[in-house]
């Protein structure tokens, strides 16, 4: 099993069971992608070192950045990355990440259309840019049997995008918080409810992660507890 590469370090919550400075930030802006899997933490090597700049996909609710070479959406108060066959969730733009079994992932961002897609997998190769990608045809038939009907939905019945964020664009890579002051400034600067289950497990993983960095800080740090992320105090 291949040791966790680059930053961040996330705890894995693998659903099976239950579950840049703007506008600016130009099209080659630093992000990496890599994927190494390790017990009991993920790292999906991904470092957005800014606030992305987020616009919406025309007829959902979703959001996504077209200068990144990254795809990652904003969707239901989380942002989302698929890399490596994997969806993964955070509140934060820059993680800490949570894994997200395929059967959990929101219909909404599976229907996202093709063209969004900025760093596209191979499979996509020969799919029509209008069209979401196949995921049925990609993850099998036991996939698609739990999802009956992820592909059909009423356009004109489409809820509204969740309020972004922007609170996140006071802190980028230099100073972006740790994972106990992550949720402290969403409580007190986001007011959003998701409504589907993925990204309020995604707020619980969160908690998860405080609990277990607050052991850290009491020297008290057992087996796969993620190192915490250096950063200036909340304000």
């Amino acid at each position: 099993m291949p040791h966790p590469v680059g930053r961040p370090m996330v705890r894995a919550a693998i659903l099976l069971l239950g579950m840049l400075f703007g506008p600016g930030l130009p099209a080659t802006a630093q992000v990496s992608v890599g994927v190494g899997v390790g017990l009991p933490g993920v790292s999906i090597g991904i470092n957005v070192p800014y606030f992305p700049s987020l616009v919406p996909v025309p007829g959902y609710p979703v959001y996504y950045d077209p200068r990144l070479n990254l795809n990652l959406f904003f969707y239901d108060g989380a942002y989302w990355v698929f890399t490596g066959d994997n969806w993964y969730a955070s509140s934060w733009y820059d993680g800490p990440w949570d894994l997200i079994g395929p059967q959990f992932v929101p219909d909404f961002l599976l229907r996202v259309p093709v063209r969004y897609y900025r760093r596209p997998p191979p499979w996509f190769m020969g799919w029509s840019g209008a069209a979401a990608p196949r995921w049925g045809e990609h993850w099998g038939r036991d996939w698609g049997e739990r999802r009956p009907g992820w592909d059909h939905w009423n356009r004109a019945a489409v809820p509204p995008r969740a309020p972004l964020p922007t609170y996140q664009r006071r802190y980028s890579q230099r100073n972006y918080p740790n994972i106990d002051q992550q949720r402290a400034l969403r409580d007190r600067r986001y007011r959003y409810d998701p409504r589907e289950d993925a990204p309020r497990r995604n707020l619980e993983q969160q908690r998860g992660h405080e609990r277990e960095s607050n052991l850290y800080r009491g020297g008290r740090q057992g087996p796969g507890t993620p190192p915490r992320r250096t950063g200036k105090p909340p304000n």
